[in-house]
Parts: structure tokens; C-alpha cells; sequence
């Protein structure tokens, strides 16, 4: 395993024993899966988060402006040690790989589900069903809203993708055209 791989496992089990002494796992590992999709989607904030010319009260002060009165104070508290410790450019995958052991505590995998508009409880419950039925395993589902699908859904779980996108649909129908 590379140096690399050893520190972002060490940070996730971290993030994990952390949130597990906090009786707070479920919770953070929601928030901190978002702040993750919005590090990923924003240039601005990766940019304040990674600049190594901005100090790190200035970092800090990002984080708490963004995530003060949202999230947990765990889920703060555990961002702000990333970013303090100079790991914020790998936050993504620092958090993956900590919502992967958390659902491989509760013996299950995580499906990332990327949709057009936020779904509600009843709807990511059916959805979770409807995946564990097509992959053959216990599903955990982790929304994430993204615009460009336009309508639909796309799921990953694992190696496994399913695009069930209006975006995809239209691709499909072009090539056939």
C-alpha cells in the first residue's frame, strides 16, 4: 500500500473512532459525505481550502463560516483537523473511504445516487430497496443533487453504475440517430 493510500486510511479510521466515541457515526457520515460533494463541485472552495498562501486561521475560518449552526460540531471539528493538518485536498477521498467502513460496520456497501432534486425519506427507502434487489447486496444510499442529470438518477454502487438519467436516455437516442 502507498504512503499515500496508508495516510487516508489512517485519516478515515480516525474520522471513524472519532465519530464512533461521539455516538454520532450516522450523523457525521451524512454531513461530512455533503461537505465532500460540495468540496468536489466547488472550485472556490477547494481553492480556499487547499491554497498553501492563505493561513490556516483563514482556512479554519472558511470551514466554520460554511459548516457553524449546519452540521454537528463533530462534523465541523473533524473537517477542521483535515484542513489543519494540510489534508483538505483529500477530503474526498479521506471521507469515501470513512463512509465505506462505516457501512462495511453495518455490513453493508454505499450507493451513491446522483439526482436532479433532493428525494425524500420515503423515496431514498424505496430506492434502496429497489438497488439491493438489482445488485444483490444491502445498500446504503448516499443522495447526492447534481443538476446535470436533469432528470432520473444515476447510482453507483461499488463497480457497478446504473444510469437511469434523462441525460443518458438523450445520449442513447443521439447515437442511434
Amino acid at each position: 500500500m502507498s504512503t499515500q493510500r496508508q495516510k487516508i486510511e489512517a485519516y478515515a479510521n480516525a474520522l471513524l473512532e472519532v465519530a464512533r466515541a461521539e455516538e454520532t457515526l450516522a450523523a457525521v457520515e451524512d454531513d461530512l459525505f455533503r461537505f465532500a460533494r460540495a468540496f468536489e463541485s466547488s472550485d472556490e472552495l477547494r481553492t480556499a481550502l487547499t491554497d498553501p498562501q492563505l493561513p490556516v486561521e483563514r482556512r479554519v475560518a472558511v470551514v466554520e463560516d460554511l459548516m457553524a449552526g449546519k452540521v454537528l460540531p463533530a462534523s465541523t471539528a473533524l473537517v477542521l483537523l483535515l484542513v489543519a493538518a494540510g489534508r483538505a485536498a483529500d477530503i474526498p477521498e479521506i471521507v469515501d473511504r470513512f463512509v465505506e467502513l462505516a457501512a462495511s460496520e453495518r455490513r453493508r456497501e454505499v450507493a451513491e445516487v446522483r439526482t436532479a432534486v433532493e428525494l425524500n425519506e420515503e423515496q431514498v427507502t424505496r430506492l434502496a430497496a429497489a438497488l439491493s434487489r438489482a445488485t444483490g447486496k444491502e445498500v446504503e444510499v448516499k443522495v447526492v443533487v447534481d443538476p446535470s442529470v436533469m432528470g432520473g438518477l444515476v447510482a453507483r454502487v461499488g463497480d457497478i453504475v446504473i444510469d437511469g438519467s434523462v441525460r443518458h436516455r438523450l445520449d442513447q437516442l443521439k447515437s442511434q440517430m
